[in-house]
């Protein structure tokens, strides 16, 4: 089945994605300088695009910058006075997105802050419309905790890779990844400020999911 799910992905892509060298110049960068290949999938950075565009995004967070392709997509989607914060723990991997970010010509509307999300997180005071949270799993509920805390009436917030391969569903999981996700979910279902669901994909990057809620007013 997943050649079959990577196909599909190669079909909406042609059919849907106008050649975009910016972006294959960005996933050339990051394999060149060893980054894993963690990257959101094509058409699940348009999505990101067109979910920031639909929200019609001002003040944008990221948690977890890797090499910058996500950042790109999303930042695409800001208006000409829009502003992204992209957070990223790695150094090396900072170093590699603002290279693709400055090629891609979005320097302006993207910050990088590189070192740990808990620790950039509090020194962040403006709020934001749209966040995305895509780091270290086991800390996911903190960053979570954080951006309701950080978000506007009406804030779009999605968590990404919370499926693991059916793994959420192993309650009884030693993996911190999988505890993390899960906590995440349960604080989603407990919070009152956010009204949220999920939804699982399948694709060139596997079985996997994401988490969208909107923080209500």
């Amino acid at each position: 089945m997943n050649q079959v799910w990577t196909d599909v992905d190669e079909y909406f892509s042609t059919k849907l994605h106008p050649d975009d060298p910016v972006m294959e110049d960005v996933l050339k960068a990051n394999a060149e300088a060893d980054l894993p290949a963690i990257d959101v999938a094509p058409n699940q950075g348009k999505l990101l695009f067109l979910l920031a565009k639909m929200k019609g995004a001002k003040s944008i967070l990221e948690i977890g910058t890797l090499g910058g392709y996500s950042s790109i997509w999303l930042a695409r989607a800001l208006p000409e006075d829009g502003h992204l914060t992209t957070l990223e723990y790695e150094p090396k991997h900072a170093e590699v997105a603002e290279k693709n970010i400055q090629k891609a010509g979005l320097a302006d509307k993207i910050s990088v802050l590189v070192g740990p999300a808990l620790d950039t997180l509090p020194t962040l005071s403006k709020k934001f419309d749209f966040i995305f949270i895509d780091a270290d799993k086991p800390n996911n509920p903190n960053y979570l905790k954080r951006a309701l805390d950080l978000a506007e009436p009406g804030a779009v917030i999605i968590g990404d890779n919370v499926v693991r391969e059916g793994e959420v569903m192993e309650e009884s999981s030693g993996d911190p990844s999988i505890i993390g996700v899960r906590e995440f979910i349960q604080l989603l279902a407990d919070d009152p400020r956010i009204d949220s669901t999920g939804i699982q994909t399948v694709g060139s990057k596997g079985y996997d999911g994401f988490a969208i809620g909107v923080v209500k007013g």
